[in-house]
């Protein structure tokens, strides 16, 4: 069903939409999970420390599918709620064709590029070969992975979060039966892994994909529909590539972790690549429900009703504090348990490297979910330089001080430091962002957005006070 968020109370309608959000995330999560702790229990630590090693480079082509999704969901929003459903359609139709391209030409560089990128982060020789045979099966699935990601920004647009969370836990909790199955049974090594995961995604994206055009061709609409506008495509790419450069920078920064951290050890890399997709999860949910937000806002601004804006701070902000403290409490306190899941020596070296990870960045979830709701409220008005800046400072700085403490007597632990020293700063960044520059939007939407490059019409009929406030912490 669709869902238009820009009628009932705000805070009830964000909280319903994103919390079915976070489930469909969390089963995300679950194809890459599912690897590791298949290669980390049947294959052994040196599989493991490869599905890490090469995850920190797929981020890089999620960055890049995220970034479509995220483009073509605050635009199709818009239309969805200016209830203009020919322009609507055609910008499905343009960033569906549009990242088809976009797909294919990342598909030529990973199959050629992805080997030589692997020697340049310093990976060790001793689990060289197998990340090099999961890259190449995983870019081989990367059509799979965009169009679901595009799939799930219209049904995210249309209000409904319900319907990619069916597909995805299906196919998620099939991945991790195929992954056992391949490897346990076939006895296919690493590559069954990639396989499995392939498979699955490719049957998740086929249903989510069905139902889209469906769902489309439901609504009615007078004349002809473009299939394809250059000019949609801008209003998509405005949104998008800012994005897709905001994930890609930390994908790169990320990767430059990574090849600091290879310098000590596959033992090291196997309890990093562990605990880091624990620490995944919580990111990259908070980071899909400032998504729902920017989708709720967008709707919003699309429907001009920005005196509902200002109370999704709030709401979104009282969610994700709701979902850090029970984590918080998981990952500091028995997270080794769940470390224990990847790996099968309880008191080795691997798992004391995760556990310390996990209980230095664990308590600033607090910080960071809150830079991540603002950022959702500021994609969704357009103003995407703010957060850009917020992100790209954090980016810059974890690098820098994992470069120089690593370099010191602390040596790995110091690399764990620099993530909470970027969060709060890019955190107070944003926040800035969010009380300067939405308050000028409240009051003037259509020349903030112009001002910040986007090129996506703000539709917002009503008029603001010039003092309205936005909810702070």
């Amino acid at each position: 069903m669709n869902k238009d968020l820009t009628v009932g109370k705000p805070s009830q309608v964000l909280w319903q939409f994103c919390l079915s959000m976070f489930g469909s995330i969390i089963f995300q999560q679950l194809y890459n999970i599912a690897d590791s702790l298949v290669a980390g229990k049947f294959i052994g630590e040196n599989a493991l420390a490869a599905v890490g090693n090469s995850y920190e480079i797929t981020l890089i082509f999620i960055a890049f599918a995220f970034g479509c999704n995220i483009g073509c969901s605050v635009i199709v929003s818009r239309y969805f709620g200016a209830k203009e459903y020919r322009e609507m359609k055609t910008s499905v139709y343009t960033s569906l064709i549009g990242s088809a391209v976009l797909c294919a030409v990342l598909m030529g560089i990973g199959l050629f590029g992805c080997d030589a990128l692997l020697k340049l982060i310093n990976t060790p020789e001793e689990i060289l070969a197998d990340s090099a045979l999961y890259l190449d099966i995983y870019v081989l699935g990367l059509p799979f992975m965009f169009f679901y990601n595009i799939a799930t920004g219209i049904f995210s647009a249309l209000g409904d979060s319900k319907t990619p969370f069916y597909f995805l836990a299906v196919s998620s909790l099939s991945n991790i039966g195929v992954d056992i199955l391949f490897v346990a049974g076939f006895q296919m090594g690493i590559a069954g892994v990639a396989w499995a995961t392939f498979l699955c995604q490719g049957v998740s994206c086929v249903l989510a994909m069905v139902v889209v055009f469906r769902r489309i061709r439901a609504f009615h609409t007078e004349g002809h529909v473009q299939l394809f506008s250059w000019n949609m495509l801008g209003k998509v790419a405005v949104v998008a590539v800012p994005s897709i450069l905001q994930q890609s920078f930390v994908s790169v920064g990320n990767i430059i972790l990574q090849s600091i951290i290879n310098t000590f050890g596959a033992s090291v890399i196997a309890g990093y690549s562990a605990a880091v997709k624990l620490n995944n999860m919580v990111i990259t949910s908070f980071t899909t429900l400032g998504n729902g937000i920017s989708n709720y806002t967008s709707q919003n601004m699309g429907a001009g009703k920005m005196d509902r804006v200002k109370e999704g701070f709030g709401a979104g902000r009282n969610l994700v504090w709701l979902l850090c403290v029970p984590l918080v409490v998981l990952y500091f306190f028995f997270g080794r348990f769940l470390l224990l899941l990847f790996m099968n020596d309880p008191q080795g070296p691997a798992i004391d490297t995760g556990m310390l990870f996990l209980r230095i960045l664990s308590p600033f979830y607090f910080v960071v979910s809150v830079k991540l709701v603002a950022d959702g409220i500021l994609r969704g008005c357009g103003l995407m330089v703010r957060f850009m800046i917020a992100t790209f400072t954090d980016l810059i700085l974890r690098v820098g001080i994992a470069a120089v403490l690593s370099a010191t007597a602390l040596g790995s632990t110091g690399i764990w430091m620099a993530w909470p020293v970027g969060w709060c700063i890019g955190t107070a960044l944003s926040m800035v962002f969010y009380v300067t520059a939405i308050r000028k939007a409240l009051a003037e939407p259509l020349a903030v957005a112009e001002a910040e490059g986007q090129a996506a019409e703000v539709r917002a009929e009503a008029e603001f006070a010039a003092d309205a406030e936005m909810e702070t912490l």
